[in-house]
């Protein structure tokens, strides 16, 4: 998006150099993907399940103080997949690799796949501070610690919209885009790799269009996903069908890496972006969850990074016809990969009830670190689990699974020792020490075997051991 906060940005980045890798080893990852991948014009799992990505961007690197909590929020507003707007230092803090591997983390402990993009080529060309696309790619070679192992879990957005609106610029976006393809995967990067669109995203000059199958044939990995940001040039739905025909006559894949209701350069049809992507099966994110600026606070989806306190968007993004709620699954990776069979057509009656009421300072520095604890009471077993934790807090999780039988309601029960809850969400909650939930409205009949899941934001010292629950 083009309006962003006006933040004071860090010193340049160092130039990291890239590491050597042979076309012998390139090419065994072309032929086996590690992770994440495209086939034809399809997001696929490493075993060829297909990704369809429901889910919106963050505001990690102006506000990382929000995202301990902002993450667990969206996953249970619906979503199944995160954008992560994250900077290099060339314009904003550097979130450096220790940063984004707990950002990583979290998206894990989630279950949403995360797109990280580095925010600091916004407007290139014609935004003073914007660096080149070059420069986003030695970011994403000197974090690569944080990178390599994830790529069933993280796709790498290169540089968010890595050009402005002037033309002598954008005309080099096909070359540059190509070298900073090469420049990761010589580095060992062999994740799915997506590229904005120029002209701020929009691409009203074709320019990705016309060129996306040179850059797709310039990756050695094959691996390229093309991103277009729907904004006021797509204001009707005959601008927007025929976009999205064109990458499918080319046999190229596409996601709509961000759309809004409203905008300063126009009005989005955002009812005919999301029912064509639910047609069609693309991938879409919106812009965003909290915390825009600049004249664009009417693209927060909730407000003050309070998700019960959705705004209109947030509330027709995530819960309207073709929304989030209504058409995300769950990347198989994560236990989830069962396709849509048909488009949505309702909406959810219910909301999850989150109340929040203090967020964590800082970010989560490990993964759970012992195993779940399961209760049997009555008729259902209960499953308690640190999902991650960070100095002050924690956020926990239990998943409430049927017995033999069906059932209509449940309900569960746990202490916490040196600890409170500070907000939960996907149940009912009760008591900050001992502590009941019973289910939401939406998830308490279960049948036999199956799962219903609650989360909740700790305040004080994690369980480090066992934590037995009574689910009756």
């Amino acid at each position: 998006m083009r309006s962003r906060p006006l933040l004071a940005g860090a010193a340049a980045a160092a130039l990291v150099a890239a590491l050597g890798a042979t076309a012998l080893a390139t090419s065994a990852h072309a032929a086996t993907p590690p992770g994440l991948h495209v086939s034809g014009t399809t997001l696929v799992e490493k075993d060829g399940t297909p990704f369809v990505a429901r889910g919106v961007s963050h505001a990690h690197t102006w506000y990382t103080s929000q995202t301990p909590t902002a993450i667990p929020a969206i996953r249970a507003a619906g979503a199944n997949a995160l954008r992560v707007v994250l900077s290099g230092g060339d314009r904003w803090t550097k979130n450096d690799a220790a940063d984004v591997a707990n950002v990583i983390s979290l998206c894990k402990a989630n279950k949403l796949i995360c797109m990280l993009e580095n925010h600091d080529t916004t407007g290139y060309g014609e935004q003073s501070g914007a660096v080149t696309l070059d420069t986003a790619a030695s970011y994403w070679v000197g974090i690569r610690s944080a990178l390599i192992g994830q790529e069933d879990y993280v796709q790498i957005n290169i540089g968010n919209e890595p050009y402005g609106n002037n033309a002598t610029a954008n005309a080099t976006w096909t070359a540059d885009t190509v070298a900073a393809i090469k420049k990761l995967r010589a580095a060992g990067l062999h994740h799915n790799i997506v590229v904005d669109a120029p002209s701020w995203g929009q691409d009203w000059a074709g320019i990705m269009r016309d060129n996306a199958q040179t850059v797709a044939a310039g990756d050695p990995d094959g691996n390229v996903l093309f991103s277009v940001h729907m904004y006021g040039v797509y204001n009707n739905a005959s601008t927007i069908r025929t976009y999205l025909d064109a990458f499918k006559a080319k046999g190229l894949p596409l996601v709509i890496g961000e759309f809004g209701d409203m905008h300063s350069d126009g009005d989005p049809d955002e009812d005919t972006i999301m029912s064509e992507a639910a047609a069609r099966g693309i991938g879409y994110y919106g812009w965003s969850w909290s915390g825009n600026g600049g004249g664009v606070e009417y693209l927060d989806m909730v407000t003050g990074f309070d998700p019960a306190r959705k705004s209109t968007w947030g509330t027709r993004i995530f819960d309207g016809a073709n929304g989030i709620k209504a058409t995300a699954v769950t990347a198989k990776v994560y236990g989830g990969g069962t396709d849509p069979t048909q488009e949505p057509t309702n909406e959810p009656t219910v909301e999850p009830t989150v109340e929040p009421t203090v967020d964590p300072t800082d970010e989560p520095t490990q993964e759970p670190t012992h195993e779940p604890t399961t209760t049997p009471g009555g008729t259902c077993t209960a499953t308690f689990t640190v999902v991650g934790r960070w100095p002050g807090g924690f956020q926990g999780s239990v998943k409430v699974t049927a017995g033999a039988r069906p059932i209509a309601a449940w309900s569960t029960s746990f202490t916490l020792s040196g600890a409170t809850v500070a907000q939960g969400w996907g149940g009912t909650f009760s008591g900050t020490s001992a502590v009941t939930v019973a289910n939401a409205a939406w998830n308490g009949s279960l049948a036999p075997g199956q799962s219903a899941e609650y989360g909740f934001i700790g305040s004080g010292t994690a369980p480090t051991g066992a934590v037995p629950v009574v689910c009756s």
